[in-house]
């Protein structure tokens, strides 16, 4: 988590960029990448010339060329801020438009063709470019005085404070998935290193980057193998979305991470158009818009034969479905009207899931997650596509606290239930947890089908009353009237001291 000096620094880096003229929460966003994406890739050039120098051999593989060393942040941070901006919008730019050659089909070459670079005064790129500098280094130190936390770990928290601050954020049904969530949802998947992952609605592609980070950290061994190794950078990571900035942040966040050849497609996943997309992914993750509903002209036929509704937060679940192999698992957040709606479709999809699928758990989630956005409540939904069923026992858990207070301000708090829902879901018995006063618990199928495929946790969670006492009326009434007696003296021996004045 990033202190809050370092969310000062942000908060100053913004209203340098506000002040001159670029209001526009995703442009700003959107500028500031830029200038983060051209400081690692310089500082990962000095780390080659580093690791080469130790070594005595050439710079294996290097981003600039001997012609393009002035496009290097250390390099074009001294100069002064009219140099600096002629060289950053003409020459350093343009090279990481073009990274990889403009021939180039890779995800990132083909959305970064329609950036543009909107810093225009010399003053605010000089503040932008020291700012960043103070930002950086100050991670840096972070990273390392924190044995728990790493620059790329601090890295995603910076950029989860910057996407924070996109006040439109949700208007649309769309809310950035908190990391930590992120996080949880990875892990309870367990991923492997021959998965095939899909976000149909990925933003800054936070799941995927979350998949990366997860496998780069438990399966280091396996990816070694070459195989491995270039599934991972190839043919692993798929995206899709049909907002251009989003497109362009994610690419950038997925290169950033070492992925160099995702997926990352221009699509509105729910469409007609790209109905032809089917099992073709062994895992799922995603947090898609929960907008209302979109028109019926424009949904895929396939999608309204499984659920018939115009609602995204259902076709969706459908889509989910159609994108996954016979075998692959699905992990969304879902808005809690999916799992207890009493519309027709509402109960067609629970049902699908349950009686053609395996539903494999739960998770409720408090209404605060999503804050300072909206206090929406929702759920995880995780589920295995089968499509012969094998439902048997549905696990549920009511997680209460994120470890982040539940109010606008979300700021870490001691009470946390992740680490017990990734213990109770790995070592989950469906013949031991069966107590449903306490936070998890599995239910039977034959129970969830009885309750017309009602899958809120509310519904068969047990609350536990303290029984309380209370004395006889009686005695309660002698009380009373002793209490009485006692105000009467007061009175009257106030009223006593009055009179005598």
């Amino acid at each position: 988590m990033i202190t809050g000096e370092l969310k000062g620094k942000v908060d100053k880096l913004w209203t340098h960029f506000w002040n001159n003229g670029i209001s526009n929460p995703i442009s700003v966003i959107e500028q500031i990448s830029y200038l983060l994406f051209m400081r690692r890739l310089d500082d990962e050039e000095i780390n080659k010339e580093n690791k080469a120098r130790r070594i005595r051999k050439p710079v294996n593989n290097p981003t600039f060329s001997p012609e393009q060393q002035d496009c290097r942040w250390s390099k074009f941070r001294e100069l002064n801020p009219e140099e600096k901006l002629a060289t950053v919008r003409d020459r350093a730019f343009p090279l990481i438009k073009n990274l990889g050659g403009a021939a180039s089909e890779s995800a990132y070459a083909k959305h970064m063709k329609e950036a543009v670079f909107l810093i225009a005064s010399p003053a605010l790129l000089s503040q932008a470019i020291e700012q960043i500098d103070n930002i950086i280094d100050g991670i840096q130190e972070q990273a390392r005085n924190s044995p728990d936390e790493s620059y790329v770990d601090l890295m995603g928290d910076l950029y989860e404070y910057m996407l924070s601050k996109l006040s439109q954020a949700g208007t649309n049904g769309q809310f950035r998935t908190p990391r930590h969530i992120i996080k949880l949802m990875v892990e309870l998947m367990e991923p492997t290193e021959r998965e095939v992952v899909c976000d149909p609605a990925c933003g800054t592609a936070g799941f995927l980057v979350g998949v990366a980070e997860y496998l780069n950290k438990r399966k280091q061994s396996e990816l070694m193998a070459p195989e491995n190794r270039e599934h991972f950078k190839g043919g692993m990571f798929h995206g899709f979305d049909f907002d251009g900035t989003m497109l362009r942040i994610g690419s950038m966040n997925m290169m950033l991470h070492g992925i160099e050849n995702p997926t990352i497609e221009a699509r509105d996943s729910l469409s007609e158009d790209h109905a032809s997309l089917e099992e073709a992914f062994t895992l799922v993750l995603a947090n898609p818009p929960f907008k209302g509903s979109v028109s019926k002209d424009s949904i895929a036929k396939d999608l309204t034969q499984v659920v018939k509704t115009t609602k995204t937060e259902l076709l969706f679940v459908a889509l989910f479905l159609r994108l996954l192999k016979v075998g692959g698992r699905c992990a969304a957040i879902v808005p809690d009207g999916v799992l207890f709606g009493s519309s027709r479709a509402h109960k067609a999809i629970r049902k699908a899931l349950v009686e053609e699928h395996k539903l494999d758990g739960i998770v409720s989630m408090p209404s605060g997650v999503f804050k300072p956005y909206a206090g929406v409540s929702t759920a995880i939904l995780m589920f295995t596509k089968t499509g012969a069923g094998g439902t048997d026992n549905v696990w549920f858990y009511d997680m209460e606290a994120d470890g982040f207070s539940l109010d606008d301000k979300r700021q870490p708090v001691e009470e946390n239930d992740i680490p017990d829902i990734l213990a109770r879901w790995q070592s989950r018995d469906a013949s031991k947890e069966i107590d449903r006063k306490g936070k998890a618990f599995f239910v039977p199928k034959a129970e969830i089908v009885e309750n017309g495929y009602d899958l809120s946790i509310n519904r068969y969670k047990e609350i536990e009353y303290e029984e309380v006492e209370y004395d006889p009326p009686l005695d309660i009434l002698a009380k009373l009237r002793g209490l009485e007696s006692e105000i009467r003296g007061d009175l009257d021996e106030l009223e006593g001291l009055l009179k005598g004045k």
